[in-house]
């Protein structure tokens, strides 16, 4: 028998219209009804339904003035009227006393009914006394109670629980305020510390539904009302921001609603794939430099920028304390300047003068610069001040506003909340027009974690937190001459996106004439457009190209030009890849960028022989960490002809341990160890063995590993003296995330034994390295599979680039497919651009040198391109049982 068979037949009956009516509500919602009409309607309905079974069975169990003591008071959302479609529903029973017998039972089979329409009830019974003493201890209960309406029962007794409840607001206020507002910092964190999260819930992320409901309870416990627009009624809300908050509240009510009703389900969480169907839904057409989902992205993070602001600026209203204690602080004031006064870790200009400020942008710059040194607030009033006059004056840009604007990016310690601040007042986007363009912009791929405009305010942030830093990268942001320019270049070199052209194209473009804006002179220009213009161009170098190679080092030391260029391009560099997402910048990365650094630098220092002398002096210390065995003629050969790129990637101490694994070795005999490293949760795979000992061991120890559904993150290929080869790999196991255990490293270290003797036959089944939960929508197009030859970065190979999206054994077939060709892979770096991975192979030809004719060069560019197409081809979805991170 089914579940609904044993129902009884009114549940029954008012289970099918409460699905008729969800159904009549979808319906109204795609012909283009306002989320606050569905909302309402469907509480409307839910009422009715509530009330209509509470009646039926209060008739059947006990006697009327039973059931007339029984007061019925919605609350949370369905108090509101406000509740999304599948959205839970809060119900209070409110009785005049403790429940006796008869009572229970009815309450009893009452919730349960309402449980067995299919509705998710938050429900409690209590007495007047009880809901308060509980609300008074618990902000919870409190916020949800706050919107507690009558719906059935007893009128006099649900009155005579809101005096009270209002009692006990007053009396317990600033405890109560408090509450909430570190209750909603604490789900803040959980769900996003900033606006611009690209997948963001519309509910609990900044700037959401829950914004605008601490809005409503903080102006119920302060000011006894919650209603925005009774609040703007009082004059505690500005007519802009009213109608500011209720356009934005009825466009997220509205979003909910069509998330709940597209999933059948409660769904709050506007996913990349949601982002797409709404973008095409609400008829986005997109531009040549914007997707429709970034355009309709970018409303969502302007009004949600929006309601942030003005409920921030409503909590600090609120937060002050007594007026008679406020009033005596004020009175006790101290001046900090034209106008300012500071009390009580608050600035603030009196009443009497606020009309006159700000009367320059000197004053501005002057409280942007007290708000981040003293860590004080602005109150609300002057904040608004500001916010009125401060873009006004910003337009008027003089010579010495625009240095004193530079002046202010100059102090580490600061740099990142003035400019903070100056943008949340409408301020900076006048002084640096480009970021009005950067708003709120999306960048939709997997790589970014942030809009434009946050990932760069980050970038300035994480350059200044290089400061605290005791390394090669934290000594050279401290020795900087002119901190200022590098900080506002890392605040434009990413504001060329949303354009048609390329992004480092347009943003050197946009760096001239804000640079000409900042009446900066020809050679700072010239600085700041090669910053914002090349801002790649070291990440790419590091990470895609073989640095040991000197003609790359001599092109690489011409295009930068000058050690001042080079010392702020480090810095860019790792400030842009911190500023990207959590532990995007670790400390491989550095260690990378730091070598390319260091070698460059010794060049544009115009200490060109000193480059060998460090190559002489990182051999003679592999030799000391030998010891005796360095005067082995076989050690001394090795030691003596080691590659440059392996004595750059390993300690002394790694590469003696590797030398001795290889001297034992006969020609068939091979050694693989593999060691987890707990900081980047990954292994490494080191394999040595003769060269000769299996044609093309490269792919198929990358076989050997993908086979295993090991992610590979990075390969090192070198090619030592006495025909021995050393490759390492470092990969990630979605088999066992977290700390990988050394039964699983053994396992995969026999298996890339059989593979490098030739006995193992690699066998998978292609798939894209991506969580089930991040694929990307169907109906967004991936980028292109490209391959790209170049003879011109290497004197003796020649380099292919292939980008694609990450797949596994996306590496082992394209070096197979090399291997076919006739190619010897001497070195491969894996980078990431965007939602795709960057494979990079130096090969030469059968003879040892580059490949240079035209013919074959189409050949190899046709035939990786058609394997790697394949690979595609034969994707299959990543099995539900799996999980792997998100490593790119």
């Amino acid at each position: 028998m089914s579940p609904a068979a044993t129902l009884r037949p009114e549940v029954l009956q008012a289970r099918r219209r409460l699905e008729e009516g969800r159904q009549q509500l979808r319906r109204r919602h795609l012909a283009g009804a306002s989320g606050t009409q569905v909302c309402y309607a469907w509480a409307e309905l839910i009422d009715q339904v509530v009330l209509e079974l509470f009646e039926q069975l209060a008739a059947e169990m006990v006697p009327p003035q039973v059931a007339a003591s029984v007061t019925l008071v919605p609350h949370g959302g369905y108090g509101r009227r406000d509740m999304a479609p599948y959205s839970d529903i809060d119900l209070m029973v409110l009785l005049p006393a403790r429940a006796d017998a008869q009572m229970q039972e009815l309450l009893k089979r009452f919730i349960s009914s309402l449980f067995d329409l299919g509705l998710q009830v938050g429900q409690s019974v209590r007495t007047v006394a009880q809901a308060c003493q509980l609300a008074a201890r618990d902000a919870q209960i409190y916020t949800s109670l706050v919107e507690s309406r009558f719906l059935s029962g007893d009128a006099a007794l649900f009155h005579r629980f809101l005096r009270r409840f209002q009692r006990m607001t007053r009396r317990r206020r600033n405890w109560l305020l408090a509450e909430m507002e570190q209750a909603r910092a604490e789900e803040q964190a959980q769900y996003g510390e900033t606006i611009y999260l690209l997948e963001p819930n519309l509910k609990r992320s900044r700037g959401g539904l829950r914004d605008v409901q601490l809005l409503r309870w903080l102006g119920f416990a302060h000011y006894g009302v919650a209603d925005p627009e009774s609040l703007f009624l009082r004059g505690v809300l500005s007519r802009e921001d009213f109608y500011t908050l209720r356009d934005a509240w009825e466009f997220l009510l509205h979003l909910r609603n069509d998330l709940h009703f597209h999933a059948g389900r409660a769904h709050d969480v506007l996913d990349r794939g949601e982002q797409v169907r709404l973008a095409s839904r609400s008829r986005y057409m997109g531009t040549q430099g914007l997707l429709p989902v970034e355009q309709f992205m970018r409303e969502y993070f302007r009004r949600t920028y929006a309601v942030s602001r003005i409920v921030r600026q409503f909590a600090q209203r609120v937060r002050r304390r007594h007026v008679l204690l406020r009033w005596l602080s004020r009175a006790a004031s101290r001046p900090v300047g034209h106008r300012l006064r500071s009390a009580a870790g608050e600035l603030f200009v009196p009443r009497r003068e606020l009309p006159l400020f700000p009367e320059s942008l000197e004053a501005v710059f002057h409280l942007a610069r007290l708000q981040a040194t003293g860590n004080k607030t602005v109150e609300a009033e002057t904040l608004q001040a500001v916010r009125q006059r401060g873009p006004q004056l910003a337009r008027r840009l003089e010579p010495r506003h625009a240095r004193a604007f530079l002046q202010l990016l100059e102090d580490p310690a600061t740099v990142g909340p003035v400019l903070r601040w100056l943008y949340e007042v409408g301020v900076l986007e006048e002084l640096v027009p480009p970021l009005k363009h950067a708003h709120g912009l999306l960048q939709f791929n997997e790589y970014h974690k942030y809009t434009v405009d946050e990932h760069s305010l980050r970038a300035v942030e994480e350059a200044a937190a290089l400061a605290d830093r005791d390394d090669p990268l934290g000594h050279a942001y401290r020795s900087l001459r002119r901190k200022w320019l590098l900080h506002l270049a890392l605040l434009l070199h990413d504001l060329g996106k949303g354009y048609p052209e390329d992004h480092s194209q347009r943003g050197e473009q946009l760096a001239r004439e804000v640079a000409q804006r900042l009446h900066l002179d020809e050679e700072e220009a010239g600085l700041l457009e090669f910053l914002v213009g090349q801002h790649l161009l070291m990440a790419h170098t590091a990470f895609r190209r073989d640095t040991s190679e000197e003609p790359l080092l001599v092109q690489f030391a011409f295009q930068v030009g000058t050690p001042e260029r080079l010392q702020m391009l480090y810095v860019l560099s790792a400030a842009d890849l911190a500023a990207v997402g959590p532990g995007v910048l670790n400390p491989w990365k550095v260690d990378v960028l730091t070598s390319l650094y260091d070698r460059t630098m010794m060049r544009l220092s115009g200490r060109v022989d000193a480059a060998e002398k460090h190559l002489q002096q990182l051999r003679r210390r592999v030799a000391e960490a030998l010891g005796a065995e360095a005067q082995d003629p076989w050690f001394a050969r090795l030691v003596e002809e080691l590659p440059p790129a392996y004595l750059y990637a390993r300690s002394a101490e790694q590469i003696a341990q590797d030398l001795r694994q290889l001297r034992p070795l006969g020609p068939r005999d091979v050694f693989a160890q593999g060691h987890y490293d707990p900081e980047s949760e990954t292994v490494q795979y080191t394999v040595g063995a003769h060269e000769q000992i299996t044609p093309g061991i490269f792919h198929k120890l990358t076989g050997a590993l993908s086979s295993l559904g090991l992610q590979i993150l990075a390969a090192e290929i070198n090619t030592l003296a006495h025909g021995l080869v050393l490759d390492r790999f470092v990969v990630a196991d979605e088999h066992q995330p977290g700390r990988v255990s050394q039964e699983r490293i053994d396992q995969v270290c026999r298996v890339l034994k059989e593979a490098a003797t030739g006995d193992f036959q690699p066998q998978f089944r292609p798939r894209r390295w991506r969580p089930q939960a991040r694929r990307r929508p169907q109906d967004l197009h991936p980028l292109p599979t490209q391959v790209r030859t170049d003879n011109s970065v290497s004197d003796r190979f020649t380099v292919i680039d292939v980008f694609a999206e990450d797949r596994l054994g996306l590496l082992y077939v394209v070096a197979k497919t090399l291997f076919e060709l006739g190619l010897s892979v001497h070195a491969a770096r894996i980078a990431t651009y965007l939602d795709q991975v960057v494979d990079v192979f130096y090969v030469s030809d059968q003879g040892g040198g580059k490949v240079e004719d035209t013919a074959r060069l189409q050949q190899i560019r046709h035939r990786v391109l058609e394997a790697v197409e394949g690979l595609k081809a034969q994707e299959v979805d990543q099995p539900s049982g799996l999980s792997s991170p998100h490593w790119r």
